[in-house]
């Protein structure tokens, strides 16, 4: 594995076992994972939260069974903020999707592994465009995951927000009438899928930003002054833990630009 550009606020976050145990209801209020069992899939989640991401993944995959979940946030997270080749960034999104596939067969009953396949694959169709993903067939395979995670983890805010962006991607690229017969994206849906979300998880930054972008997607410019006010909520939070923290610095460069 190349080595991965590092987290860029280097021991800000000491997180061991124990405190961690402390915190993960509230570090993981977003995507429902499990208190792990096994100390070496909570090691690679301490590593993970502690932005050691490269580590985390690592530790995950040697670990196996549902170190590989963490394996994939840890992936998953770095590619989206970190990694700034694009190619690598959508290999290693591929990755992740291969790795959560082998996870479902395995564990069909892993809301997990749904997500952090549809998360992937969903990333990885904003690299390629949208439009592009959607000719592939990507489209009805995010949303179906998706779908399947919130079936199987009804309380799942971060699966609630990715499949709210899934409706307002698709109807900002081919416009709602194509988007609704085609892909079954629906205004009314993004935007109540949003909303949800952020009642699952309030303190989430970044429900916080993708609920204004897709407000803007949606519904245009008139939303700019709703869309700067959660920026501004989102920049104003206060991180637990290295991707919360991620999370709150893309909310403040959202606001500068």
């Amino acid at each position: 594995m190349a080595k991965w550009i590092p987290f860029p606020h280097p021991g800000d976050y000491a997180f061991d076992a124990a405190s961690l145990k402390k915190n993960w209801a509230r570090l993981h209020q977003g995507d429902c994972e499990p208190l792990p069992r096994e100390a070496d899939v909570l090691q690679a989640w301490v590593l993970f939260h502690n932005g050691e991401f490269q580590k985390a993944a690592e530790a995950g995959m040697r670990a196996g069974g549902d170190g590989i979940t963490a394996a994939n946030k840890a992936t998953c997270i770095y590619a989206t903020y970190l990694e700034s080749k694009e190619k690598t960034k959508l290999d290693l999104f591929l990755q992740v999707a291969e790795r959560a596939e082998a996870q479902q067969a395995a564990n069909p009953g892993n809301a997990n592994a749904w997500y952090s396949q549809a998360y992937a694959l969903g990333r990885y169709s904003q690299g390629i465009s949208v439009a592009k993903a959607l000719a592939q067939g990507l489209g009805s395979k995010i949303k179906a995951a998706l779908e399947q995670t919130i079936k199987l983890a009804p309380r799942h805010a971060d699966a609630h927000i990715a499949l709210a962006a899934f409706h307002a991607e698709v109807i900002d690229k081919v416009g709602s009438l194509i988007g609704s017969m085609t892909y079954g994206a629906k205004k009314d849906t993004g935007l109540a899928l949003f909303k949800e979300a952020l009642k699952l998880n309030p303190g989430s930054a970044i429900a916080m930003v993708e609920y204004a972008n897709g407000m803007v997607m949606l519904e245009g410019d008139k939303r700019m002054k709703e869309a700067t006010r959660l920026y501004e909520q989102a920049a104003a939070c206060v991180p637990l833990d290295a991707m919360e923290r991620l999370d709150v610095d893309m909310a403040k460069v959202e606001l500068q630009d």
